[in-house]
């Protein structure tokens, strides 16, 4: 994961002005294990703030986003961001429903994919939902699979 300071680099590298807004949200998700919803980020940064507009706190994740220091990923209950990954190379992600834990997937399964000759590839997101093994073990992970299987597309 991302450190403070790589994604304050990321943004100053940019051209964006660090305010101690932005330090602050850039901490917020060096430190954060897990996803963060909007509404999250929000609260928090309104503990410190006051007058901090939902608009500002959403902007801001996207521009974070779209620099590629936050990775947005949609869950059932709303979409979620996360500090990036620090690792230097091209991977996906296996993400654990209940506690969000999130496994790298080494390789990419777009290389698999035979892309139609009249469409030019710019972007892709491969993520796997289930449950990890400590939330399987604690009888939090979904048992009925022949279900949770046919939930895909």
């Amino acid at each position: 994961m991302l450190s403070t300071d790589q994604i304050i680099e990321a943004m100053s590298g940019q051209g964006l002005r660090i305010t101690d807004q932005r330090k602050t949200l850039a901490r917020l998700f060096a430190e954060s294990e897990g996803y963060l919803s909007p509404k999250d980020v929000y609260e928090y940064m309104g503990k410190s703030y006051s007058g901090l507009s939902f608009d500002t706190v959403y902007r801001n994740l996207r521009v974070m986003q779209e620099l590629g220091v936050l990775e947005q990923v949609i869950f059932e209950d709303g979409v979620k961001f996360k500090a990036s990954c620090s690792s230097g190379h091209h991977h996906h992600h296996l993400i654990c429903l209940n506690c969000q834990k999130t496994l790298p997937i080494e390789f990419c399964p777009m290389n698999l994919t035979d892309t139609p000759d009249q469409f030019q590839v710019v972007e892709h997101k491969f993520e796997i939902f289930g449950y990890c093994r400590e939330c399987q073990t604690e009888g939090k992970g979904y048992k009925n699979t022949k279900k949770s299987a046919s939930k895909g597309h």
